[in-house]
């Protein structure tokens, strides 16, 4: 099956239609991670910052550095900007005097997961939908889906099996 191309866009690639869904699903991923960009009054770099703070908690500005792939003068850039509308802050390291740590404010955590958790458990829910069987056919499906996307991935820890991303 073809999928039509939209007035103004280039052609699809012909896919089946679940193909084409997860196509959809990945634009809609996009859309709702700027939306919760404009939440929170983010910058898209700012946001994955966030994103890692939230999920992992308190990181030093070097880890934090390397998880987005920028160097150590930008992040700072991006923490003072985090610090300065209040979704971060910069905290003495719990062991090491000389360090510090970036912590999520408690605030900006729960405005995020109060846009968050509705979609993830709308998402979730759906699941009920199907029986058992169903279910693990869906699961099947979306693990050999995550497993050709790894495939065409460099090496990284999401890549090698690593800890799953959760949208934020």
């Amino acid at each position: 099956m073809t999928t039509q191309p939209e007035s103004g866009s280039r052609e699809r690639i012909p896919a089946r239609p679940p193909t084409a869904m997860l196509r959809d699903l990945l634009t809609l991923s996009d859309e709702f991670e700027a939306h919760v960009g404009r939440e929170l009054t983010v910058n898209p770099t700012d946001l994955q910052a966030m994103q890692h703070l939230i999920m992992d908690g308190p990181l030093s500005p070097t880890e934090l550095s390397k998880r987005l792939g920028i160097s150590t003068a930008a992040t700072t850039t991006v923490v003072d900007r985090l610090v300065a509308v209040g979704h971060a802050s910069r905290t003495q390291h719990p062991t090491d005097r000389r360090a510090v740590v970036i912590v999520p404010e408690p605030g900006s955590v729960r405005k995020a997961m109060g846009t968050l958790m509705p979609m993830i458990m709308g998402i979730d829910g759906v699941l009920d939908e199907f029986d058992a069987t169903e279910q693990n056919v869906i699961s099947a499906y979306l693990t050999r889906v995550l497993e050709v996307y790894r495939e065409h991935l460099p090496e990284s820890p999401t890549t090698a099996g690593g800890p799953e991303r959760t949208p934020l």
